[in-house]
């Protein structure tokens, strides 16, 4: 069944990547209309975060936040869509690094880097990176059940050289990389909310406590890695420019959750530059009422 599904629809998306990038905006507007006006596909979920991030905000200016954040959510899929084809002079054209030689300055004292980001803007062409670095850069992905899929899917964001790893096997290969003396750049997207029970700190977001990711900073502590914090602006659509920003070169050197609290103020602030393209389309504060029990949990312990 999985390989006819996928000799069925492979075709269809791999002629639509091929369309150029004006086209597939238009396909895009009427993806927006279908998704805002006629399925309403999350629009409470997204005014809902918008309401707790933004209480200062008039109910007009979060209605267009939530417009515009579904709009380019629809940007998103194509420009997601157009990875499976886009070649190196394109993407080098449409999303540019700002200053690859942090990274790569970082990257010349020998120790191995831990590359902070959110869900902002595009992430899915930041596979580009290894374009740019003088580092070997690694990812993880989520696979999909259609192995045929899942293997297209891998080959497209490693086709500029980048190693995909799957999630539950990023940290495994990184200890064997470090293991074997091979130096690397991690790309870890650290702003989605971790599993309440095994959630080690809780912080502000937009002034929400909200249980935060901290396998970043633990895992730069454990093998003294770096930590760059790399965020995309959005210039004009279709057009981005990433920023690489050193959070720290020497983590061990920093009291516990300082990494962590200085990445999550970053991606704070580059999301009030450019809030209507952040992913707000999943529940970001769905655990702010359970802060106390964790608290009463953890002071047992």
């Amino acid at each position: 069944m999985h390989l006819a599904v996928y000799i069925l629809v492979f075709p269809i998306i791999w002629l639509i990547s091929r369309l150029p990038m004006r086209l597939l905006y238009v396909f895009s507007d009427f993806l927006f209309l279908l998704v805002y006006y006629v399925v309403g596909y999350r629009k409470k979920v997204v005014l809902s975060n918008l309401k707790l991030a933004f209480p200062e905000k008039s109910d007009k200016e979060l209605k267009r936040i939530t417009k515009k954040t579904l709009h380019h959510f629809c940007d998103f899929i194509v420009e997601s869509i157009k990875s499976f084809s886009i070649s190196e002079k394109e993407v080098s054209r449409r999303y540019k690094f700002v200053n690859p030689e942090v990274l790569n300055n970082t990257a010349k004292n020998g120790k191995n880097i831990i590359l902070t980001g959110a869900h902002l803007n595009n992430w899915e062409w930041s596979v580009s990176m290894p374009l740019v670095s003088d580092i070997h850069i690694y990812g993880a992905y989520t696979p999909i059940k259609n192995k045929h899929f899942n293997e297209f899917m891998k080959s497209s964001r490693t086709k500029f050289n980048l190693t995909a790893y799957k999630t539950r096997e990023m940290i495994p290969n990184m200890m064997k990389n470090i293991k074997n003396g091979n130096k690397g750049a991690y790309i870890l997207l650290s702003d989605q909310s971790p599993v309440v029970q095994k959630t080690y700190h809780w912080q502000e977001f937009f002034g929400v406590k909200v249980p935060v990711h901290t396998g970043a900073e633990l895992l730069a502590k454990k093998f003294d890695m770096s930590v760059i914090n790399y965020s995309t602006k959005k210039i004009k659509r279709g057009y981005y420019e990433t920023t690489f920003e050193v959070i720290t070169e020497n983590p061990k050197e920093l009291d516990n959750y300082q990494i962590t609290d200085k990445y999550l103020k970053i991606t704070e602030d580059r999301i009030k530059e450019q809030p209507e393209n952040y992913l707000w389309t999943h529940k970001r504060f769905k655990h702010k009422h359970r802060y106390q029990e964790w608290l009463d949990k953890y002071k047992k312990k």
